[in-house]
């Protein structure tokens, strides 16, 4: 079953999405920590107010410290309607003045005395806010500090901060609606070019391969310049299916037309000696449609190798070797002699060995067809840079003006008394140039007639 993969318009969506919720959780959560440190630090001010204006009502009558508490410090803290107060004033001796006795009335750990200080804590099993101010006295009767504590519970701070952290995040999930909406009409538009791309394939003939020429955004061009270069090499692949069809569809027929000529000479003709002649005649055809056939089929087996298979590291002097033996027939006349010559190296080049092979195969069987009296030879040399496969008769060779006749497709020697090449060097060219190299011919001297295919040599050996 195949997999329905989300779309990419859902992909984008659902990635905006997250991380507009994960940014939106981000933005609440620290709304909520400046919520609760801007409510504290107003509430504080208030609290801290509070407790200086109780410690400036301190005065000393009669040598004795007394505190008049001032009713606009608890009017001040009154404002906060569901909080409870409490307070405690003690003198310089630690004796209580004024407030609740079991309230802790100590300034936390390093503070200053002259300093006001605002603490955390709990009273009564509440938790409170606690605001701590310090006078001294330099009176001859009371000498020391006296120290004013104020607690609030922390009911309204808590409701100003979730007040303050729900407006805010009202306002995140607003933006954030208003984002996600505006992400997806961009979305949208933004992948409308993919959509003109679908539309105009989907509207194609499918015999049509020729280059898309819309015009779309830069970030895009890649995908069509990418969908361009698959369509050429499709309509190059289309083009070579369609010649190998023609190939075999007009090679094939006048050979068989004989071929069924042949044979109805043969089932009519009673004279023995005609029936002989048809009958070599028959079995001279089967051989050439043989040989097509496998030319044919070779043909398009080194074009569909051509692109399909990688090259791999190979010895060019055991393969060529390899050939040698396995193309050159048992039946082959014993006048003939055959040879090979190479380096006692390795030669490496990089190559698919198949048609390589089918290379050197074909230009040896144009040779024992066409060419080789009494020597046929394979010698592979080097140079600096390319590594040659040379197969050399003593034939009467091909015509210097014929040689690039030779090597097109069913090719042959218009002078009628030389080789009727068909495919044999058309593929070894073009296995050739494929692997970067060449097909040559060479005038006959002494060693015969040559055929050269040349290959880039791996520069990584000996010389």
């Amino acid at each position: 079953m195949p997999r329905h993969e989300p779309s990419l318009f859902a992909r984008l969506a659902g990635t905006i999405t997250l991380v507009l919720a994960v940014g939106a959780m981000g933005l609440t959560t620290a709304a909520w920590y400046y919520a609760r440190a801007a409510a504290d630090e107003a509430y504080d001010r208030l609290l801290v107010g509070a407790a200086l204006q109780i410690a400036e009502a301190l005065t000393v009558q009669d040598g004795a410290l007394t505190v008049e508490l001032p009713i606009s410090a608890f009017e001040m803290l009154a404002l906060s309607e569901r909080d409870r107060i409490f307070y405690k004033v003690t003198g310089p001796r630690g004796d209580l003045l004024a407030g609740y006795p079991d309230l802790d009335g100590r300034p936390p750990a390093g503070a200053q005395a002259s300093r006001p200080t605002v603490s955390d804590g709990r009273f009564r099993g509440v938790p409170v806010r606690l605001a701590s101010v310090g006078r001294v006295f330099a009176d001859p009767a009371v000498q020391g500090w006296a120290r004013v504590v104020v607690a609030q519970t922390a009911e309204a701070r808590w409701s100003l901060a979730r007040d303050l952290t729900l407006n805010a995040t009202v306002l995140v999930l607003a933006m954030s609606a208003l984002a996600l909406g505006g992400v997806v009409f961009a979305v949208r538009h933004a992948l409308r070019p993919l959509a003109r791309i679908e539309t105009a394939l989907t509207a194609r003939d499918p015999q049509d391969l020729t280059p898309l020429s819309l015009d779309t955004p830069r970030e895009i061009r890649a995908l069509v310049a990418a969908i361009n270069h698959f369509m050429e090499r499709l309509k190059g692949r289309m083009t070579l299916m369609q010649r190998f069809i023609a190939d075999a569809a007009h090679q094939l027929r006048t050979p068989l037309a004989a071929l069924s000529a042949q044979v109805d000479l043969l089932a009519h003709d009673t004279d023995l000696a005609q029936r002989r002649h048809h009958l070599e005649r028959v079995q001279e055809r089967t051989g050439q449609l043989g040989r097509l056939a496998n030319q044919l089929l070779s043909h398009a087996m080194v074009i569909h190798r051509t692109e399909a298979v990688p090259f791999e590291r190979l010895d060019i002097v055991a393969l060529a070797r390899r050939t040698l033996r396995d193309a050159v027939p048992v039946s082959i006349s014993p006048d003939i002699v055959v040879s090979f010559e190479g380096p006692d190296h390795p030669v490496h080049v990089n190559g698919d060995q198949v048609s390589i092979r089918e290379a050197i195969a074909n230009v040896i069987d144009n040779a024992l067809r066409h060419g080789a009296a009494a020597r046929l030879g394979v010698c592979v040399r080097t140079d600096a840079c390319s590594a040659f496969v040379d197969v050399f008769d003593d034939g009467p060779g091909i015509p210097p003006g014929d040689w690039q006749r030779v090597t097109q497709r069913f090719g042959s020697d218009p002078s009628g008394g030389g080789r009727s090449t068909g495919l044999g060097f058309a593929i070894a060219r073009e296995v050739a140039t494929a692997h970067g190299g060449a097909l040559s011919f060479r005038e006959p001297d002494e060693s015969g007639f040559t055929v050269t295919l040349s290959f880039p040599r791996i520069l990584d050996e000996r010389s």
